[in-house]
């Protein structure tokens, strides 16, 4: 009767590596971690924010506008719930987090305004590690959508698709963006000496007037 059941087993456990079972494990825990590493560049990110902003503050006070924006676009983006599963969850994490990809974009513009906080070392600084964390998520990202990719392709495949639907699998949505490459690269800003503006040549001087001949 043992003898049996581990012929059984073995029988069954050969059938689910041979559909596939074993790849989507595999591939689905990869998805899980991908995720997980997607998460905590985005934390990094927003763990830095507050030093920038309060930074940027203390040279640019009265840019409030900006600042303002860039303080509620990161409470946003970290008060939004997402689930990676859901597809209208996974599209509100990402528009929150473009919004504050926008903001930091407009802060930093805004920087060029001020020689003295560009040549701060804090601010220098933290600008280093901001670009550092979105090389980082653009890495991330890149490899979600790697692993979401694999794993869908693999439970769409026959046999693996009967597999994935007998045990539940189902396709896993994915950052849809119309241009992943471009939106996900970091903002760059040019912190040379401005261009100098364009001089207008001054127009030429009017012909001087000739003395009236003399007359007898």
């Amino acid at each position: 009767m043992r003898a049996l059941q581990a012929m059984l087993l073995t029988l069954a456990a050969m059938l689910l590596s041979g559909c596939g079972y074993n790849t989507i494990q595999v591939q689905d825990e990869q998805t899980k971690s991908a995720w997980s590493e997607v998460l905590n560049q985005y934390q990094r990110r927003a763990d830095l924010i507050p030093n920038l902003v309060n930074t940027v503050k203390g040279f640019a006070a009265q840019e409030q506008a900006v600042l303002i924006g860039v303080t509620e676009a990161r409470a946003k983006a970290t008060q939004v719930k997402v689930d990676p599963g859901d597809a209208a969850s996974l599209q509100q994490f990402q528009a929150a987090q473009g919004e504050l990809s926008s903001a930091l974009s407009r802060l930093m513009v805004v920087v060029e305004r001020y020689p003295e906080l560009k040549s701060d070392q804090n601010f220098r600084d933290l600008q280093a590690q901001l670009e550092g964390t979105e090389n980082r998520i653009t890495v991330a990202r890149n490899r979600y959508i790697q692993a979401v990719q694999d794993y869908n392709v693999t439970i769409r495949k026959f046999p693996v698709n009967l597999t994935a639907m007998v045990f539940g699998y189902e396709v896993k949505p994915n950052f849809a963006v119309q241009n992943e490459a471009e939106i996900s690269r970091p903002p760059t800003v040019d912190f040379g000496l401005p261009a100098a503006p364009a001089t207008t040549p001054a127009p030429d001087a009017p012909p001087s007037a000739q003395p009236a001949p003399a007359t007898h």
